[in-house]
């Protein structure tokens, strides 16, 4: 029989194995690696000697772990880049800059570094890739409002959404249509250039149009459903005048759609789960087995 003690060892051990399962740093070792002329990255090949710049943008509270472990394995393969993290969470980067912002309320600092992030990438041509770091609060902390929208008539948005009790999915589909770079936006942006998104994900069921609001995910929703939302929970006149202007000519073909599955920009996104919580879930399971445990993900 095993003692208390044993018994409290296997936890510790079954715990730390789903964190280091879930681990950013390990998630890019594993589906990111260098052979020779070509970067893998999980399924696909890039031919480095086929790519003039790489450069690394991203935004999420593990961005900056997993712009280190690019580093790490690039060098100074990597052109320059930016990430955007929580207050405390910056690391000191050889090669891409760190920026700290709020999380999870949104700020000025936030708007700012989303505004670097897109004059960098605006430099991108069809002979560069753009690595794009995702993790879990990467929507506060990339905060990009539409033309003719304030980070507050953003904000407030959200806040009444949330409040009269739309789905997290419903509050997505808002979202994605009053932001500059939320649903597919961001891959529209980085064209032609090839894009590869490393997604650490915190999303139960691992949904991409979800985590982050899918910035390089294809969207399925439109403004016309934008609006049936705002229909539907009596929002339309307690609204941010703006917002509902913008959904209204959205709607009416005024505003560019975000973009869908059949955009042929999505010929050269790569997006890629290098973490999760099923991973993390798996690794606990493993080495519980290890030790002779009867186990069940539930």
């Amino acid at each position: 029989m095993t003692s208390l003690i044993g018994l409290r060892a296997h936890a510790r051990e079954i715990f730390m194995a789903g964190v280091k399962s879930a681990d950013p740093a390990d998630g890019i070792k594993t589906n990111v690696r260098l052979h020779d002329d070509y970067l893998q990255i999980a399924d696909r090949s890039y031919r480095l000697s086929n790519i003039r710049n790489i450069l690394v943008v991203g935004c999420g509270k593990a961005a900056a772990k997993m712009a280190l472990a690019i580093e790490d394995l690039l060098g100074d393969r990597v052109s320059g880049g930016i990430v955007v993290v929580k207050y405390g969470y910056a690391l000191s980067l050889e090669r891409i800059k760190v920026v700290e912002a709020g999380h999870p309320i949104p700020d000025e600092a936030g708007v700012d570094g989303a505004h670097q992030i897109i004059e960098l990438v605006r430099t991108a041509g069809e002979n560069d890739l753009v690595l794009v770091l995702i993790s879990g609060g990467g929507s506060a902390l990339l905060p990009a409002p539409a033309d003719g929208l304030t980070l507050a008539e953003k904000q407030r948005t959200t806040q009444m959404l949330l409040q009269s009790g739309a789905t997290i999915q419903e509050v997505n589909a808002v979202r994605k249509h009053i932001s500059k770079l939320k649903g597919g936006r961001f891959a529209k942006l980085l064209a032609p250039a090839s894009c590869v998104s490393l997604i650490l994900s915190d999303v139960i069921g691992d949904s991409l149009e979800a985590i982050v609001s899918g910035p390089t995910v294809a969207d399925s929703t439109t403004y016309g459903d934008c609006l049936e939302i705002m229909r539907r929970y009596d929002l339309t006149d307690k609204m941010p005048h703006a917002v509902v202007d913008l959904l209204r000519r959205g709607a009416e073909g005024a505003v560019d759609e975000t973009p869908k599955t059949s955009d042929a920009i999505f010929h050269k996104v790569q997006n890629v789960i290098i973490g999760s919580n099923r991973a993390a879930l798996n690794g606990a399971e493993r080495q519980a087995e290890t030790f002779g445990y009867q186990t069940r993900v539930l």
